[in-house]
């Protein structure tokens, strides 16, 4: 029996339980918020899709009652005040801070052998926060932005491509931010072709470009962040977990000494498994992506400076 809990019920969390449940990642889904009767009602809105979409995956809601996530596997935290237009992910600390330390403590009294996938934003911060607050080890705190910037990347290269995105591969590395992450473009293929053998250099560039705003194209149109996406990657990454997968997916990991870094969460490839983190992958940097990497560090890490002037770590 396997069990994922989701905190939070809003747009990406009720869109990660959904996706866990259709996909039947899970035997039993566990929904949390702390709003009166918004999880029990997205859970009993899913369960009604049961019939219709074939799974048996059961999903629970609940309010503010951690005792109900006991005995969860996997813990996705999505909750906190949502990327508004105009607003920065930096922005979002002193709230999200608060709010993630909280739900992460709360559910590990419940669950203290889970794994922690972290989505709340400014999310490499907070990963660092969840990791550092609760004296975990690096292999159980999981940020999930990278899964979620890669799959953006493969999207707008199946546009240039005029392709099906599951033909092209590719990942980004770096913060999970508009100015800090790094689409690889000297790894990206198409059906394990260099994708430089269909795309322009200016071509390639714009694919970059929309990558690295992707998230703030998307709150300029919703008028909110994202949530289909959002969601769908956590689920990916939990998957990976639950299934022992060994899959290869970027994600914001705590490096001791990897490309150079220490006391930092940024996104890196990992090899995902039953243990959450069970590998951290060095890759081969060209000097110009080496440059990018160093910059976002330093990014990365002026945001996670934060947490201390806020007296929150």
């Amino acid at each position: 029996m396997s069990k994922v809990t989701v905190v939070g019920a809003g747009n990406v969390g009720a869109t990660c339980a959904n996706v866990l449940a259709v996909n039947e990642v899970a035997n039993e889904v566990c929904l949390i918020d702390i709003k009166e009767g918004l999880a029990e009602g997205k859970a009993m809105d899913i369960m009604q899709t049961a019939q219709l979409m074939g799974f048996d995956t059961v999903v629970n809601g609940v309010t503010n009652d951690y005792s109900q996530t006991a005995g969860s596997d996997v813990v996705i935290i999505t909750s906190g005040l949502p990327r508004k237009p105009g607003m920065t992910r930096e922005e979002l600390i002193g709230v999200n801070a608060g709010i993630v330390k909280n739900v992460a403590s709360s559910t590990l009294k419940y669950s203290p052998d889970a794994i922690l996938i972290v989505v709340s934003n400014p999310m490499d911060t907070m990963a660092y926060l969840a990791l550092h607050s609760l004296g975990l080890p690096r292999n159980r705190v999981i940020g999930m932005g990278g899964a979620l910037d890669s799959a953006r990347l493969k999207y707008f290269l199946s546009q240039a491509l005029h392709c099906n995105a599951n033909d092209v591969d590719g990942f980004v590395i770096g913060g999970h931010g508009d100015t800090t992450m790094i689409p690889l473009t000297s790894y990206v293929t198409y059906k394990g072709i260099p994708v430089s053998e269909f795309l322009t250099k200016e071509e390639l560039e714009q694919v970059v470009k929309s990558t690295m705003v992707g998230g703030a194209t998307l709150t300029g149109l919703l008028g909110t962040s994202a949530w289909m996406a959002p969601g769908a990657a956590a689920s990916s990454v939990a998957e990976a977990i639950i299934k022992d997968q060994k899959k290869m997916i970027p994600c914001s990991a705590a490096l001791e000494g990897e490309y150079g870094m220490h006391d930092i969460t940024i996104g890196v490839p990992c090899i995902i498994g039953r243990n959450g983190i069970e590998r951290i992958v060095e890759i081969h940097l060209a000097p110009e992506e080496a440059q990018k990497l160093k910059d976002s560090e330093a990014a990365v890490r002026k945001t996670t400076a934060v947490l201390k002037e806020l007296n929150v770590l």
